[in-house]
């Protein structure tokens, strides 16, 4: 204690002129409207750089798993690569093979996303001016996101499959049994598959995928696999519960589906339903 107070006698002068000088800044921001604005003007920018350095650090730690999320796309357009190539190949022997152009896909952004509703929706950062319309399906690297249902010029959103009011068309890979997939708002991991067959062969780690019968995603995207099922006495259907390969708390970027005949098909179905 008398060390310090040696130490504060000894540098009296300069904490008196360090004082005096916050004091005078004081008084010049609170009685000059030109000094006032140029102060905040300059602490303005500097809260935003501080910001913008702790988006910048805070998003390292994501760095990892956002790579191994790029690296999955990465190798899903190699695998699709590799299709186009045999497809070209057998294009030039027999000119009836073309290339499927049913769809294409646009990247996007989730800037708004929740998991822990009864009936929860995905946020994107792509809208109207991107070629995005209500209708298109949502997918990520690992798998079924959800689906755009309304869109402004620069924004869309939609349910994602965390949402008990959505259902999607989905089979079994290995034997194309098709069923209704929905989500009973209990755990953000897993959804339910109905209206399988219980003399259908199922087995735990069955994968699960869509199931094409739908104008909104292709057949064959990754919806999960079968963690467990069972069948109740004297039903005719199994109840089957999938683990999604999605992760709703971690997911970021997505490609939003574009079906290129999603009008054409449309309007034939519209026919089938009026007779």
């Amino acid at each position: 204690m008398r060390s310090l107070l040696q130490f504060l006698a000894r540098h009296s002068f300069v904490f008196l002129f360090l004082a005096l000088e916050v004091i005078s800044l004081i008084l010049i921001v609170n009685y000059n409207n030109f000094q006032r604005a140029k102060f905040l003007n300059s602490s303005n920018r500097f809260t935003a750089s501080i910001l913008e350095t702790y988006a910048d650090f805070t998003s390292y730690f994501y760095l990892r798993q956002q790579n191994e999320e790029l690296a999955a796309v990465n190798a899903q357009l190699h695998t699709k690569l590799k299709k186009l190539e045999v497809v070209e190949i057998f294009s030039r022997r027999d000119s009836s093979i073309i290339r499927d152009t049913t769809y294409q896909f646009i990247p996007a952004r989730i800037i708004n996303n929740s998991a822990n509703k009864q009936y929860n929706y995905v946020t994107l950062n792509k809208g109207r001016l991107d070629g995005i319309v209500p209708d298109m399906g949502i997918v990520g690297a690992h798998g079924l996101v959800g689906m755009v249902t309304n869109v402004t010029d620069h924004y869309s959103s939609g349910p994602s499959i965390l949402n008990k009011r959505w259902r999607i068309s989905a089979k079994i890979k290995k034997n194309n049994y098709f069923g209704s997939l929905g989500w009973d708002g209990s755990d953000y991991q897993y959804a339910q598959l109905y209206e399988i067959p219980f003399h259908v062969e199922l087995a735990v780690g069955d994968t699960i995928i869509t199931s094409g019968y739908s104008s909104i995603f292709p057949e064959g995207i990754l919806i999960g696999i079968i963690d467990e099922f069972n069948h109740d006495s004297g039903a005719n259907f199994y109840q089957v519960k999938v683990k999604l390969s999605s992760n709703f708390k971690t997911i970021s970027h997505v490609e939003v589906v574009k079906n290129n005949f999603l009008e054409e098909q449309k309007m034939l179905e519209n026919l089938n339903s009026n007779d």
